[in-house]
């Protein structure tokens, strides 16, 4: 159902692929959009290591959950910081793609943890996470991307 990788000698391991799903803090979401049209959005995400699932948080109404709710089938790609090998001037990275399912979560101790877990990838502050907690969740809608393939590769630019 699903293609191998066609540079297979850049393909990282399972492990790798979801050290940088924990890592990266932000991706593109790719659904099936009005008239056929691919649609891509960059969205935070929260890699759930215990489930294999991502999280996202967003609005409760949009291009993006209109097209979620006409087909589940996502995909999602997210590539790591890169780095520089010592004084060789190509970035190396790390890029991952991850097909599945994506489904609203109704669960509101899920949704709550979910939108807590994201705010924790940006800022530690308390203060900040309990506010955004208290002012934004009403307007909250969480989905889940439950995967079915993932690959990932390695990348030097040239």
């Amino acid at each position: 159902m699903f293609r191998p990788m066609r540079r297979f000698r850049q393909q990282i391991d399972e492990e790798e692929c979801r050290k940088v799903l924990r890592e990266a803090r932000r991706g593109v979401l790719s659904v099936l959009g009005d008239d056929g049209y691919p649609y891509g959005v960059p969205l935070d995400h929260w890699y759930d290591p215990d489930t294999g699932h991502l999280f996202f948080h967003g609005a409760k109404e949009g291009h993006k959950l209109d097209a979620i709710r006409r087909d589940d089938k996502v995909s999602y790609c997210v590539m790591d910081e890169g780095r520089r090998e010592g004084d060789d001037w190509p970035l190396h990275f790390r890029s991952v793609i991850v097909f599945g399912r994506m489904r609203e979560v109704e669960d509101e101790e899920a949704r709550r943890r979910i939108c807590r877990e994201i705010c924790l990838k940006f800022t530690e502050d308390e203060t900040y996470i309990a506010h955004e907690l208290e002012s934004a969740f009403p307007r909250v809608c969480c989905l889940e991307l439950v995967p079915e393939h993932m690959t990932g590769k390695r990348v030097k630019e040239s």
